[in-house]
Order: C-alpha cells, then sequence, then structure tokens
C-alpha cells in the first residue's frame, strides 16, 4: 500500500512542464516564425502592388466611361463618385468611393491632361513617395 500511496504523488508531480521545456517551446516557435514572417510580409506588399495596379486599370475605365457620357475629362477622381456641377451626361457613379485610395491609404495621383496620355493615375508605393524600386516602386496607369 506504501508503494501505491508513493507512484500516486510521483504521477501527480509529473502532470506539468518544467520551465525548460515551455522554454524550449518558445525557441522553437520563435525560430520558425523567423523564418517564414519574411516570407508572408513579402507576399503581402506583392499583393498590395497588384492591387494597386489592378485598381488603376479599374479607375482609368472609369475615367474613359466619364468621358464617353460627358464629353470631357474629369478635373479630379471625385468627379467619378460625385455629380460635379455645370456638367452634363454624367451618369454615374462610375466607381466606389473606396477605390479612390490606394492599398496603402493614400489617394491616388491623378493629371488631366496628363504627361504620359489623356489623363496620368498614380500611386507612389509603399513608401509613399515619387520613385523607389521593389516594394516602393511607383504603380501608374502608363507603363
Amino acid at each position: 500500500m506504501n508503494l501505491l500511496k508513493h507512484s500516486e504523488v510521483h504521477k501527480r508531480r509529473q502532470r506539468g512542464f518544467t520551465l525548460v521545456e515551455l522554454l524550449l517551446v518558445l525557441v522553437i516557435l520563435a525560430l520558425i516564425a523567423g523564418m517564414v514572417l519574411p516570407g508572408i510580409i513579402g507576399k503581402a506588399e506583392s499583393a498590395k502592388a497588384k492591387a494597386a495596379s489592378s485598381q488603376i486599370s479599374r479607375l482609368s475605365m472609369s475615367v474613359e466611361s466619364f468621358y464617353l457620357d460627358t464629353g470631357i475629362t474629369p478635373s479630379s477622381l471625385e468627379e467619378l463618385v460625385n455629380e460635379p456641377p455645370g456638367v452634363t451626361g454624367w451618369n454615374g457613379p462610375y466607381i466606389k468611393n473606396s477605390l479612390l485610395k490606394d492599398p496603402w491609404g493614400q489617394p491616388y495621383q491623378y493629371r488631366a491632361p496628363g504627361e504620359h496620355g489623356d489623363f496620368d493615375i498614380e500611386s507612389y508605393g509603399a513608401d509613399r513617395q515619387r520613385g523607389g524600386e521593389g516594394k516602393n516602386a511607383d504603380i501608374n496607369s502608363w507603363d
């Protein structure tokens, strides 16, 4: 009977994890996260650049639709959402208000007349500054 009590006490002591075991698990998780997270973050930036390119294409089509309806190029992208005063033939909204900002939360740069065409639409990318390479590269309607 004494032996039975001793084994029950021994089993109760081994139910939890030691501090060393917990630390080892945390170190392993940190190593795995260190290898996986940079790849995920890189893919997220790439996805934002692709989304910006797609949104610029959609904005360009909306500007062209505005032109076909009204005979003039909009002076700002906001005119695609809200009817400008004194414009006849407006048949919008041509686009949702949420698409007036790029995936980094900045308004798209719009120029009419443009330097590269009838109009230019541009996002400055992740760094929010003109120019840059990689994830900071500008995304525009003329390339």
